[in-house]
């Protein structure tokens, strides 16, 4: 991938010039740009030696962080920090549990630690609020109004701390745990590669994968429990199915707010293709509840030849589209 491409990416995805949350909200942080990609190095999980698991990785929790490995994580204030967020990520099977170790702060001065379940950026949320089993309230949880909760476990593979501390010295630990997840729901994908299958065993809820890479999908298996196999693999109104997939792509994280690029409800098998060169590209299901569902897909990132084609087929403009 190329670098310039990356920092739109990656200034895109993970918003460093404006993190806003909908109760506590995170402002601007001044952040150079060569730290972006220090901060947020997703290669951080590969680079890192197996640990044995007597032992636990130890490391400072800086201002603006990206997390994808097991440990314990602590910040220390050496001046006020007012706009603090860490994104923490696990492999698309896992939730994340944050446990507080110790807590140094004042609520009272104004201080404030807070989990989101999923990630905020922008004011944009994953998963969106159409697919998430809680109210959007109740996925913030705020250590200082929460009556010391001690621990918080995610809905799915992401999660992330806002903190804001104003006096200096002031301090927190946290541990991160991974825990295996029998039935995955939402998903953002660590990797710009990879396959995945979908399932969702008779629970009306609705479900997203997002890969947050321009990238070519295909579509090598999809199954409803009401329908046999059938030759024709899309049907116009999808949504008025009742259980359906639909492939989402644009450049925000809140499939809510992705342009709809097909829909399927149709049982099929052999392979379907697409060139897609959104920054975000989100595999949906929708279902009733009446059926076990499953979707199978694999995703490879696009060259930078492809990558110019699309351009020229004014791709960037439907990606943009609200």
């Amino acid at each position: 991938m190329e670098r310039t491409f990356r920092e739109q990416l990656f200034l895109l995805v993970l918003c460093l010039s404006v993190l806003k949350g909908d109760s506590r909200y995170v402002e601007n942080n001044e952040i150079p740009q060569d730290d972006l990609y220090t901060v947020f190095n997703l290669d951080l999980k590969r680079e890192m030696p197996d640990i044995p698991t007597e032992l636990i990785y130890r490391r400072s929790l800086r201002c603006l962080d990206m997390i994808a490995v097991e440990g314990q994580f602590t910040f220390t204030a050496e001046r006020p920090q007012l706009n603090c967020a860490a994104f923490f990520m696990a492999e698309p099977n896992e939730v994340i549990s944050v446990e507080y170790d110790h807590v140094d702060v004042d609520c009272s001065g104004g201080d404030f630690i807070t989990v989101f379940d999923g990630w905020v950026m922008k004011g944009e949320k994953f998963p969106s609020s159409l697919d998430h089993a809680l109210p959007l309230f109740e996925r913030y949880v705020d250590y200082c109004d929460s009556g010391s909760r001690k621990s918080l476990r995610s809905s799915q593979n992401v999660a992330m701390l806002f903190f804001r501390i104003h006096n200096a010295g002031s301090s927190f630990t946290v541990t991160i745990r991974k825990h295996i997840n029998p039935f995955p729901c939402n998903v953002i994908s660590q990797s710009p590669e990879g396959s995945y299958t979908m399932v969702i065993p008779q629970q009306q809820k609705n479900c997203s994968f997002s890969i947050i890479y321009p990238v070519e999908i295909e579509i090598s298996e999809f199954s409803l429990g009401r329908y046999k196999n059938i030759a024709k693999r899309t049907l116009p109104g999808c949504a008025d199915a009742g259980d359906f997939v639909e492939l989402l792509g644009g450049n925000t994280i809140d499939s809510s707010k992705l342009v709809p690029i097909t829909d399927l409800c149709m049982s099929f098998t052999g392979p379907t293709q697409m060139k897609i060169g959104c920054e975000n590209i989100v595999v949906r299901m929708v279902s009733s509840g009446r059926f076990i569902n499953r979707v199978t897909f694999s995703y490879r990132l696009l060259n930078s030849q492809e990558l110019q084609i699309l351009k020229l087929n004014s791709i960037d403009d439907f990606c943009s589209t609200k």
